[in-house]
């Protein structure tokens, strides 16, 4: 799993097993000093192309520094706000054959979404309460 970064998340809220992180925003160089300090394992930092050429040259080199790979990436879209749980359990019941008025009775998602996670979602963006998660 990815953790997402912002310059205003607390550094308790980042996993100290975190193996990747994703920068949503650039971060200054004492927040990346503390975010390499906790997370010894941290391996791969991705960012949008915009956040990278905004980012602090002394942030990039501490980075590289401990051996860090950075990734250019490209997460468009809003990040689905349906939990997990819930949309497991709605697409098991549209894999039983439940009608998408009967899954949007039980699980309380509306027709259009349970139909657009069965359809379209490229579900790599949950959102978990305020955080949100990046899906391999």
């Amino acid at each position: 799993m990815i953790f997402s970064v912002m310059p205003d998340t607390p550094l308790r809220e980042i996993p100290k097993e975190a193996q990747q992180l994703h920068f949503v925003r650039p971060i200054k160089k004492e927040k990346v000093d503390a975010i390499l300090k906790k997370c010894s394992g941290l391996e791969k930092v991705s960012m949008s192309k915009s956040s990278l050429a905004r980012m602090p040259r002394k942030s990039i080199k501490a980075l590289e520094k401990k051996g860090v790979e950075i990734e250019k990436v490209s997460r468009q879209g809003r990040p689905i706000s349906v939990p997990l749980e819930k949309m497991r359990h709605a697409l098991e019941m549209r894999q039983d054959f439940q009608s998408l008025r009967e899954v949007e009775r039980v699980t309380g998602i509306s027709k259009s979404t349970v139909h657009y996670l069965e359809k379209y979602a490229q579900r790599a963006k949950v959102k978990n309460g305020k955080k949100v998660i990046y899906l391999k």
